[in-house]
């Protein structure tokens, strides 16, 4: 019996010695994820107490095999926010894994974090980290993501110290200045668009995509353009001024005009002037004479009075009833004079004219939109129909079916969608407990993004949409996306919404008066403001203020970092705290008061089918119990 409890005891004496550094050190990751969770404010509780196992019971958190120390932290979307302060996290000297993506975290990257020795993967994607990188980094990363955040400052050179580096992705920052050299054999992805770099691309990295250095308007050499094509203007030349240059003073004198031919030519001029004044005046005066009648015809026929038919056809002459014009393809089987006997309801006054539901007798419901200010003549107007149906062929996009073009009158026909307007099943059922819930809204922005997407990529550079809000998203059965309205810009007259506020407007278009694709993707920008706060950013009905959405959202992020800037409605949906930190994020790249540092609308559509790809695959469903709710193991 002795000599069987021999091995025991040795084995017994031999581990005495390191049992309390075994201990100790778990005791010390303990007391170091204590005191980050108590500094560090959450808005889902954290299960994490002293009394209960580090490695078995605590909510994100990942042990060795043998239980001894914290290999990983995965909490993302947990509603974070505020700074990460020093000798918490980074006393985890074992740590291979932090993943504090989604939240709401902010301040400068306390520098001891990554540079623990044993970590291999930083997630700390869609925060709000500023400030620069640290320089001191692990020379065991793999993956590094500091994307959606707002650093600045240059590139760090300490990440050509990482030879085992496979991802890079710092993109939507605000990095300056050149990009280093990183000659690093085994990097297989990289991204550092949308930011303010400048200079020539290394040759080391002109073997990735051109997406991975869009948004960088100063970058240039493979694989974007040339640098000898953006070459800096050339600097001012100075003309020496008249008086230092001798012997031509006097022939300047010879030059000038005596008073009495230019009081000659004044008075020439204003006389031809007068005359001119004067023949366009009797000629508008004769043609109002001779059109008055057919103009007023159909108003005057109903005594001043606005309802059916006349409502969009009062400027239809009978000669032209039957010059309704159809798009290839339609089904419709009716003509001018069927629409306009057809009994009408308006739906609205929207920027470019007044829309109107015509039911005809075959009970085919159709909308008419009667513009108002068109500035072009019949045969620009027809160029750009043609343009219109062409890029009307999309499934998130709503189609023209016909259209009609007069001297006094110019109507559009499309469809009826019944289920109406994101901005109504946003705004108009508020306290009745009907409202979009977060997979719908998803949805509706994938394709409204993936239809303006089409316009943009289809229609050439010049084309864009020039009026996106929530009233000109229309609604499918399945709650998909629509896009109207498009493309009315530049035949209108409309010079934008005389409102207090800027609405949906970029900068620029409120200076220049032109739209451009990221002025779009601004507008597209506050939509997804819109649908994440539940505030318009135009004056309502029985509301007086206009809320500057952009300034709004980022004067909440900025000062509290809460989950304030959230629709309440959406409250009430479980596990979609991250989804929605990450479209917040999209939402506010797409509204950056610089043209340059907004996405392009590709870019957009791959971003939110990402967080489509994530809450099919990651988030669980509002079934599952609270636990596992909180205990999403992902990156």
């Amino acid at each position: 019996m002795k000599l069987l409890s021999f091995p025991v005891v040795t084995l017994i004496f031999l581990l005495l010695p390191i049992l309390p550094s075994i201990i100790g050190d778990l005791n010390s990751d303990r007391q170091a994820l204590l005191d980050f969770a108590s500094a560090v404010p959450h808005i889902r509780k954290l299960n994490w107490n002293s009394n209960v196992s580090v490695c078995h019971s605590w909510v994100g958190i990942a042990c060795n095999d043998d239980g001894t120390r914290v290999i990983a932290i995965h909490l993302p979307g947990v509603g974070l926010f505020g700074p990460i302060p020093a000798n918490t996290i980074g006393k985890l000297d074992a740590l291979r894994v932090l993943s504090l993506r989604s939240n709401f975290l902010d301040g400068r990257l306390p520098s001891d974090i990554p540079s623990i020795p044993s970590l291999q993967s930083l997630y700390l994607q869609h925060n709000n980290f500023s400030g620069e990188i640290p320089t001191s980094l692990s020379a065991n990363l793999n993956m590094l993501d500091l994307s959606f955040n707002s650093f600045t400052g240059n590139i760090s050179t300490a990440i050509k110290n990482l030879p085992r580096l496979t991802a890079l992705s710092l993109q939507f920052n605000s990095f300056s200045g050149s990009i280093p050299d990183l000659n690093l054999p085994r990097l297989k992805q990289l991204n550092l668009s949308y930011n303010m770099l400048n200079g020539s691309i290394p040759s080391s990295l002109q073997k990735f995509p051109i997406s991975s250095f869009t948004g960088n308007s100063l970058l240039c050499g493979p694989p974007l353009t040339d640098c000898s094509m953006s070459s800096p203007s050339p600097s001012p030349i100075y003309l020496p001024s008249p008086t230092t240059v001798p012997g031509k003073q006097n022939a300047g004198d010879n030059k000038k005009l005596g008073v009495g031919a230019i009081v000659a030519i004044a008075i020439g001029g204003s006389s031809i002037l007068f005359l001119l004044v004067l023949a366009i005046f009797f000629c508008c005066l004769k043609k109002k004479n001779s059109d008055g009648t057919s103009v007023l015809k159909g108003k005057a026929a109903n005594g001043g009075r606005s309802e059916k038919p006349e409502d969009f056809g009062s400027g239809v002459q009978e000669a032209e009833k039957n010059k309704l014009v159809f798009y290839e393809g339609c089904a419709y089987n009716f003509d001018l004079e069927d629409l306009l006997r057809a009994s009408a309801e308006v739906l609205g006054k929207g920027s470019y004219g007044t829309a109107y539901k015509a039911v005809l007798d075959e009970s085919v419901m159709v909308v008419v939109k009667r513009l108002r200010e068109v500035g072009v003549g019949k045969r620009e107007f027809e160029q750009q129909m043609e343009v219109l149906g062409r890029l009307g062929q999309h499934p998130n996009i709503v189609p023209l079916r016909a259209y009609y073009y007069s001297k006094d009158e110019k109507l559009l026909v499309c469809d009826n969608y019944p289920m109406g307007s994101l901005s109504a099943l946003l705004h108009g059922n508020r306290g009745t407990g009907r409202t979009l819930d977060w997979d719908s809204r998803v949805k509706i922005s994938l394709g409204t993004a993936k239809g303006i997407a089409h316009i943009h990529s289809e229609g050439g550079v010049k084309f864009t949409h020039g009026n996106i809000k929530s009233s000109n998203i229309l609604l499918t059965q399945e709650l998909d996306g629509c896009i109207s309205d498009f493309g009315l810009a530049t035949i209108t007259n409309f010079s934008g919404p005389n409102s207090r506020g800027p609405g949906y407007r970029a900068p620029e278009v409120i200076e220049t008066r032109k739209s451009t694709h990221k002025s779009d993707v601004y507008s597209f920008g506050v939509l997804l403001l819109e649908m994440l706060t539940g505030k318009a950013p135009i004056k309502s009905l029985g509301h007086d203020d206009v809320v500057d959405l952009p300034r709004w959202v980022r004067s909440v992020v900025r000062e509290e970092w809460t989950a304030e800037v959230f629709d309440p409605e959406l409250t009430r949906y479980p596990n979609i705290e991250e989804e929605m930190v990450q479209m917040l994020q999209i939402a506010l790249a797409c509204v950056s008061k610089a043209p340059d540092m907004r996405p392009s609308m590709s870019d957009v559509v791959r971003m939110i089918e990402e967080i489509r790809q994530l809450e099919v695959y990651t988030r669980p469903s509002s079934e599952d119990s609270k636990s596992k709710d909180s205990n999403v193991q992902t990156p």
